[in-house]
């Protein structure tokens, strides 16, 4: 079992704790299959919605707040039966708009991890504006059902009435449904490939600043990030703070990074290399490199 759980195991019911303990080894990223979740719910005689909110520890323990040394953890039910586990992020130092919400990392996580729709949001604490304006962007965001401790589940829209979204700006096609935009590049390095990949799946629909981010690791590994804007701008989700949380994700430490690599289209109506810029300083010592593309 990885260390960072320690103590939150001991939260858990002991039958979940003795059930789970097996798939907290190394490569344990937040993420449970159905099948998992199934298997779960038998050992620990529980029911979904039971244990979902039984494993929210869990998810809080792969937070990084540093500035309020606050831990939330928040887990995402995809489409597909498996669930997403996210976490706040904090940059020491940092402006506050830097920080990544829990849900919002949930989200990500099961963005990046190809799933289509967000079915739940499990979370200890009713969520904040920031973060139902976040969900409120997602396909069929307002029937989302939220799951907070000894409170009856409502839909997002519940506690979104009267919401601002994509539709408000004539988007038809929100966040987390299938589209992709081409560019054109020729590259044989496998940062530039991947980056391209993502920056094209990415989702920009009032700047049009289709872009990604790709940070490799000493021993080669990469986690990446996608671009997601928002209806109300402010809480869009830069692409550097995505990778930064799948990084901690997979119990990386920021001083694993080796190369950081920011992807975005030349026809954005804005830049997002200062920000990334400010957010990898915090981080690393490491240069950023910085490319731009052109559509196809």
């Amino acid at each position: 079992m990885q260390d960072r759980f320690i103590h939150s195991i001991t939260q858990l019911p002991p039958k979940l704790a003795s059930a789970l303990l097996p798939l907290l080894g190394h490569d344990f990223a937040g993420h449970l299959d159905a099948q998992q979740l199934a298997q779960l719910m038998t050992a620990a005689n529980l029911s979904e919605a039971e244990l979902l909110l039984a494993l929210l520890p869990i998810a809080a323990a792969l937070a990084n707040p540093p500035i309020s040394d606050f831990y939330v953890g928040a887990i995402a039910k995809g489409k597909s039966g498996a669930i997403y586990m996210g976490a706040n992020l904090e940059l020491a130092g940092e402006a506050l708009f830097h920080s990544v919400h829990a849900e919002q990392s949930a989200i990500s996580h099961a963005w990046l991890s190809g799933e289509s729709q967000i079915l739940d949001i499990i979370v200890n604490a009713s969520p904040c504006g920031h973060c139902r304006q976040f969900m409120n962007e997602l396909v069929n965001g307002a029937n989302i059902q939220i799951h907070l401790p000894r409170q009856q589940v409502q839909p997002l829209s519940h506690y979104l009435p009267h919401a601002f979204g994509p539709l408000d700006l004539n988007v038809t096609m929100p966040l987390l449904s299938k589209q992709q935009t081409e560019f054109a590049i020729e590259s044989s390095d496998p940062m530039v490939i991947e980056g391209l990949d993502h920056a094209s799946l990415s989702y920009a629909p009032y700047s049009k600043c289709f872009a990604a981010v790709v940070l490799e690791t000493h021993d080669g590994a990469t986690f990446c990030g996608r671009y997601a804007e928002n209806a109300a701008f402010n809480p869009s989700m830069l692409p550097m703070q995505m990778a930064l949380t799948a990084l901690l994700r997979h119990d990386r430490d920021f001083s694993d990074i080796n190369r950081a690599l920011l992807i975005e289209s030349s026809q954005g109506k804005i830049s997002l290399v200062g920000a990334t810029l400010d957010a990898l300083q915090a981080v690393s010592a490491i240069e950023l490199e910085h490319l731009v593309l052109e559509p196809s």
